[in-house]
């Protein structure tokens, strides 16, 4: 990770730690960097979710992308699998996307997308940290990036028709009628709002939404994939079929099944998993899962008869592996799913598509798609630390850890990690029994506290 840009972009808080001085700054560099150093005009597309600085970050971006002599097209409110996929489609030098995902309205963030609709590579958001530390040698420079002039100023184009079109791409992608299925759709306040409910009801679902009433400010607040048990009791107190939770910027998708339970990330690669392998798609006979994922996941997997991979947490991670191998399914617990042969990226409205194909395919319900694998117990607890890195060496914490291990054996999993953002250090345990999976990520967290670590 960079100095500003992380594994899902420059993200935090609005005008504190990512200003409109920073945006303006980013459009005027992808401008010239796409485009007048090229001796052509940028082609760039951009989107935004609902809160109330996207507006600002968006106009910001605008400004400094036409100075340079960039041409903006504007999506406007959408999704971040949107933007990816019109930048894709249309050929677009590069696609921007304003939104902090799942963080609380207060934040905020950019995200740069490259010409296949994939995350930017790091060598381009090492030129853009460059361009912001005002590193002009770095980039071949003498000076600021030159600003355009006359006609060779930047057009803004209204493009909706991209969203449009992405619109139509996802309905076309049902190969079922949902006429008589009842669907809940918690679309967080967020990118989700103007387009799932759409999407189903052009796919004959009776819909009922909730959480699409973005105000600016209420963004991911109690609803969404964050915060799904209003979801959960919607569904049961209305006789729901299934339902389905977005975040802010719907690039994850987690359903509630028709008995009120949550079906996670997880649980969504194995019924995918599954169904392809069914199908004779499972490419490598293999699903790509994140270090996160849960123990009960591999087991179901292992009685399926199909094998995973694991990387680091984060999508991005997921989909390099993918690319790298050739698979065509991978995932995050938190609801990330990434299914190659239709995107390059999370995308939560795509992602409940393919569930309700599942179900109309099978003729089951979601529980019963999901039924034969169980999550273990997991605790998760977050601990301040010093210096990470000495408490990964530190050789008290790893006999901790060892001992956890091997007290657990093949009923459970212990799991130590740095946060990417933070001075903390997850200490993270499943077991058959939730006290079990407690009492050891306490006795790790003990050690790292008597240890002077935290």
């Amino acid at each position: 990770m960079g100095k500003y840009f992380g594994t899902d972009g420059f993200r935090g808080e609005a005008n504190v730690t990512l200003t409109s001085e920073h945006a303006y700054q980013i459009g005027k560099f992808i401008g010239w960097y796409y485009g007048a150093r090229k001796g052509r005009k940028a082609r760039v597309v951009i989107g935004k979710d609902t809160r109330r600085s996207s507006y600002m970050f968006e106009y910001a971006i605008v400004a400094g992308l036409t100075a340079t002599g960039g041409d903006a097209y504007m999506l406007h409110v959408t999704t971040t699998p949107s933007v990816a996929y019109v930048t894709r489609v249309d050929s677009f030098d590069c696609g921007v996307m304003i939104s902090a995902s799942h963080n609380p309205f207060c934040d905020n963030g950019i995200k740069l997308i490259n010409s296949r609709g994939e995350k930017m590579d790091d060598e381009t958001t090492a030129a853009v940290e460059a361009y912001l530390d005002g590193d002009y040698a770095a980039l071949g420079l003498e000076g600021d990036v030159p600003l355009a002039t006359g006609d060779a100023l930047g057009e803004i184009v209204d493009f909706v028709s991209g969203r449009n079109r992405y619109v139509g791409y996802l309905i076309s992608l049902a190969s079922h009628s949902y006429k008589n299925m009842r669907v809940g759709l918690d679309c967080a306040n967020g990118s989700a709002w103007n387009i799932a409910r759409t999407v189903f009801e052009a796919l004959g679902a009776k819909t009922y939404v909730l959480n699409a009433e973005p105000d600016g400010l209420n963004i991911n607040r109690n609803a969404g994939s964050t915060h799904i048990d209003g979801l959960r009791r919607f569904v049961l107190e209305n006789h729901l079929d299934v339902g389905f939770a977005y975040d802010g910027d719907a690039d994850r998708c987690l359903a509630v099944d028709e008995n009120g339970e949550v079906v996670d990330g997880d649980k969504i690669i194995y019924i995918f998993g599954k169904q392809l392998k069914k199908e004779g798609r499972l490419t490598g006979n293999r699903v790509v899962t994140t270090v996160m994922s849960n123990i009960g996941l591999y087991k179901a997997l292992d009685e399926a008869g199909i094998e995973y991979e694991q990387t680091k947490v984060g999508d991005r991670f997921v989909y390099e592996n993918m690319v790298q191998n050739g698979y065509c399914v991978g995932g995050e617990q938190s609801g990330h799913i990434i299914l190659s042969k239709y995107a390059t990226t999370g995308d939560g409205i795509l992602t409940s598509i393919e569930l309700m194909e599942a179900m109309l395919d099978n003729k089951q319900t979601l529980s019963r798609l999901c039924a034969d694998m169980t999550s273990y117990p997991q605790v998760l607890k977050n601990v301040r630390v010093s210096d990470k890195q000495a408490v990964r060496q530190n050789a008290r914490v790893q006999a901790a850890v060892d001992g956890a291990k091997a007290k657990l054996g093949d009923s459970g999993r212990i799991l130590v990690r740095e946060s990417g953002t933070e001075p903390v250090i997850r200490v993270m345990a499943e077991a058959k029994e939730l006290r079990e999976a407690e009492r050891c990520v306490n006795d790790i967290i003990d050690v790292i506290k008597a240890e002077g670590l935290a």
